[in-house]
């Protein structure tokens, strides 16, 4: 080997000890660099902590009930007071903040992932499949949501809240569908796609390793922000009496039941709708901060 060779050859060697940063890498670090993102995301883990570390913390459950303290203020014994009932609020609050939050989640993690796989399908194949998935979404876009989850809602009952995510989940991905479809038309021409065309690697393969990877970042901001239009659209169906079903409960029907004693026990109203602002925001945080931090171009301050 020649001395030019060797001097290729460990240059070679230290390009390839330098890794370049993974783009999930220089996301969250933009994400964390953001005053806005570390707001947000310090308010979510405190949110989870205490909705689901919370009710370990007192010896009264959601179903539990005081019979000699009904709608008494916020005490020792009862930290944020007590429903008519006799339900410790503390305990129900909790409690509705763990459906909410589960509810949230899992209907924006379906939902995106519903608009991946629908625009990406539409986008690669084409023709009738496009012309099929489109006006399945179409169709979607345009159905009163509100009023089929209302009409829906006896089969939320007796715990059947896995239905109700699914449903609601249903009406969420149909315009994100649309920017993955735009976005798949586009990466389906370029040159790594054509290569692994050519290897004969499986259309679906080629969705699921390199189409959808490629859009990564839209889709996890996609998620984010879906997580506070799906809690605000399971408080408002639960607030009507058509979203959780009792005998559970979520921060919609706590706050249906508490606005009717507002005025005179406060304590019944402003800590489930208190939780549920902040909650929103706090996500909402970090959807806009995950959304200028997966922007290059994006130069707005944190």
């Amino acid at each position: 080997m020649t001395i030019a060779e060797e001097e290729l050859a460990e240059h070679r060697a230290s390009v390839d000890r330098i890794k370049a940063p993974s783009r999930l890498r220089v996301v969250a670090g933009r994400l964390l660099r953001s005053g806005r993102g570390r707001t947000g995301f310090t308010l979510l883990v405190l949110i989870f902590l205490l909705a689901f570390a919370g009710p370990h913390l007192t010896h009264w459950t959601y179903a539990s009930k005081d019979y000699t303290a009904f709608l008494s203020p916020p005490s020792a014994e009862h930290w944020w007071g007590t429903l008519q009932t006799g339900a410790d609020v503390y305990a129900v609050t909790l409690r509705g903040m763990q459906r909410s939050l589960v509810v949230g989640l899992l209907a924006a993690v379906v939902g995106t992932a519903l608009a991946a796989v629908v625009g990406a399908f539409a986008g690669y194949f084409g023709g009738w499949t496009d012309r099929a998935l489109t006006w399945l979404t179409d169709l979607l876009l345009v159905l009163p949501a509100f009023l089929i989850l209302a009409i829906m809602s006896p089969l939320f009952a007796g715990g059947q809240w896995p239905v109700f995510v699914l449903v609601l989940a249903l009406f969420l991905w149909m315009v994100t569908s649309k920017i993955v479809r735009s976005m798949t038309i586009s990466l389906r021409e370029r040159e790594f796609i054509h290569a692994a065309r050519f290897m004969g690697v499986p259309p679906t393969r080629i969705i699921f390793r390199h189409v959808i990877p490629n859009m990564s970042s839209l889709l996890i901001v996609d998620a984010t922000l879906n997580v506070s239009a799906a809690i605000l659209t399971e408080t408002s169906l639960s607030y009507f009496g058509f979203g959780i079903q009792p005998p559970d409960v979520s921060l919609g029907s706590l706050i249906a039941d508490g606005a009717k004693t507002a005025l005179y026990a406060p304590w019944t109203f402003w800590f489930c709708a208190g939780l549920l602002i902040v909650t929103v925001l706090a996500v909402n945080l970090v959807g806009d901060s995950l959304r200028d931090a997966s922007d290059p171009t994006s130069h707005r301050g944190g």
